[in-house]
């Protein structure tokens, strides 16, 4: 072999990995692949619902990824449009922190159906001016559902969009408790008209919420409606999207519940019957102002019902 073929095999040599270095390889490979499986909670977004019909998640659902879509800054306070994913769907939301650099409370703001992010803001107002955080999501589907789609979901054993809607607002919740800025202990859910009923299921499910408001909404009085229905599969799917059947979790945390004598899409019978099944601490206000969702005549009682379920 000529001095040119030697280097020509030497340079070849070098190139190739000895086996100790694939081994090593190997081996960093496996540490960071277990790292990874103990640091994020496995299962995090499972679901399941027991035979009274109550929908569950994991309390510890992890870390969640929050890209920042534009930021403004306002004398008070500084708002982010941002994004996180829950599950199939990249949830918008506006994240509004007040200024002034030590923690605070914070809520999660569900809108009715149909109503976009931007008109939570309404109700972020009033939130920033009493010192809280707060975040105002784009819910899936604007909110509405469609009980006999999820239905047949259900049927073939496969997780209804009522209980997503339901993960993305307890994803919200954690989206509050990374900020460094909220106090993680101090956090309640406010929902209207249908964001209201995935409120209540939300704060039930999630021992860690404070507290929650509903706005201009109602349970599905599921239990009169199911008097002639003997197929236990669909009663339990029944009860699993309606907030009646979570009322008895809420407790010792706070229900309250602001709604219009005028509503005329969520008669304030309907409400009150769902009041009258809750167990204390509870609070119901008739409200003569507005017709359905948030009117100036619920703000004083808002107010005051946040400070008592933060403890204020």
């Amino acid at each position: 072999m000529n001095s040119k073929q030697k280097k020509i095999k030497s340079r070849k040599l070098e190139k190739r990995p000895s086996s100790y270095s694939k081994i090593s390889i190997i081996i960093a490979a496996a540490v960071l692949l277990a790292l990874i499986y103990l640091l994020i909670p496995q299962g995090s977004d499972k679901w399941s619902v027991n035979d009274e019909g109550i929908l569950s998640y994991p309390q510890n659902r992890g870390s969640i990824d929050i890209k920042v879509l534009k930021t403004e800054s306002w004398p008070n306070y500084t708002l982010k449009t941002i994004s996180f994913q829950s599950k199939d769907y990249a949830v918008e939301g506006l994240l509004r922190i007040p200024v002034g650099g030590k923690k605070v409370p914070a809520v999660v703001i569900l809108p009715g159906a149909t109503v976009p992010k931007e008109g939570t803001q309404t109700l972020a107002d009033i939130f920033s001016i009493n010192g809280y955080a707060s975040i105002g999501i784009e819910q899936r589907n604007r909110g509405g559902v469609d009980m006999r789609y999820d239905y047949e979901l259900w049927k073939n054993g496969k997780e209804a969009v009522e209980y997503k809607m339901v993960f993305d607002a307890l994803r919200a919740v954690d989206v509050l408790k990374q900020e460094p800025l909220i106090d993680p202990g101090k956090i309640a859910i406010v929902g209207e008209s249908n964001g209201g009923r995935f409120a209540i299921i939300a704060a039930a499910i999630d021992p860690g919420v404070s507290g929650v408001i509903g706005i201009s909404t109602s349970g599905y009085d599921t239990e009169s409606q199911i008097t002639d229905t003997r197929d236990e599969s669909t009663i339990r799917f029944y009860r699993s999207i309606d907030p009646d059947t979570y009322l008895k979790l809420i407790p010792s945390r706070k229900l309250v519940m602001l709604h219009s004598v005028n509503d005329s899409i969520i008669p304030i019978q309907l409400a009150r019957k769902t009041f009258d099944k809750a167990k204390e601490p509870k609070q119901f206000y008739s409200i003569t102002t507005g017709t359905h969702g948030y009117s100036e005549g619920m703000k004083n009682p808002l107010e005051n019902e946040l400070k008592l379920i933060f403890g204020l």
